[in-house]
């Protein structure tokens, strides 16, 4: 097996974990064989009308045997 990871930045006017969420639900509807996600860094974007959460996150998933031969 080999695995891919990729780097997400998941968004929320809520908190962290919804930040976390958001970046998740992507990679879910994006990418197949998702195996894990670790929490990288956390941020708040002060800039502009309310605070955004930011939530850099690392996804690891499975790459399909025989793609691109």
């Amino acid at each position: 097996m080999v695995y891919k990871k990729i780097v997400l930045i998941g968004r929320s006017t809520d908190t962290f974990e919804a930040a976390v969420e958001d970046a998740i639900d992507r990679a879910e509807q994006t990418l197949e064989n998702l195996m894990w996600v670790s929490v990288e860094n956390q941020a708040v974007e002060l800039d502009g009308p309310e605070r955004e959460y930011q939530a850099e996150v690392e996804v690891a998933f499975e790459l399909q045997e025989g793609v691109g031969e």
